[in-house]
């Protein structure tokens, strides 16, 4: 597996080993010990899939303390741009953010530490996005900022589409408004 920084501290890029040939391709995207040794000791407790249809927008969620997450990001068919935000209020970084194409083709995977927002625009029909996950989702503890926030200047590269997003979503803070508790 290929690590690539990010240019924010914690928040890297993997690329794993994918071995093809004529049947197709085969490829190992986590193995807990070499992930260990690459991007940090993280434990994940829980899997995640959603399957979106091209401008749908999710994000930017976090989970507050004592519920932190944090993510380990693919694409397994189809393609976004995938945004994190760095919300950890003593980091150099600290509201920074950072963007990458992940697709089904290009099978790179995103760790999203602790104490960022995160979230994604989908480019195509039925895009399934997968994510692990190192604590539980707990509703009461969640939390976002607005997509859309002029402060953070994130470009979704969507032209001339108006995102697809959910109520909730629609609704989020703004950034000069959050207070970080990370």
């Amino acid at each position: 597996m290929n690590v690539i920084q990010t240019g924010i501290k914690d928040l890297v890029v993997l690329e794993p080993k994918v071995f093809g040939d004529h049947r197709g391709y085969f490829m190992s995207p986590y193995i807990e010990e070499q992930f260990n040794e690459l991007a940090g000791k993280t434990h994940f407790v829980q899997d995640n899939e959603s399957m979106s249809s091209r401008g749908v927008l999710r994000g930017l969620h976090f989970q507050v303390p004592p519920f932190e997450q944090a993510k380990l990001v693919r694409v397994i068919k189809g393609a976004v741009i995938d945004v994190a935000v760095d919300l950890r209020k003593d980091s150099p970084d600290y509201g920074k953010h950072f963007s990458i194409l992940l697709s089904g083709e290009n099978k790179k995977q995103l760790f999203v530490p602790r104490g960022f927002a995160h979230g994604f625009v989908v480019l195509e029909d039925e895009t399934i996005f997968s994510y692990k996950v190192d604590n539980m989702y707990a509703p009461s503890h969640e939390d976002g900022i607005a997509w859309n926030d002029p402060d953070l200047m994130i470009d979704w590269q969507l032209g001339n589409v108006i995102p697809v997003l959910s109520d909730k979503d629609k609704v989020l803070q703004s950034f000069k408004s959050f207070n970080s508790p990370f």
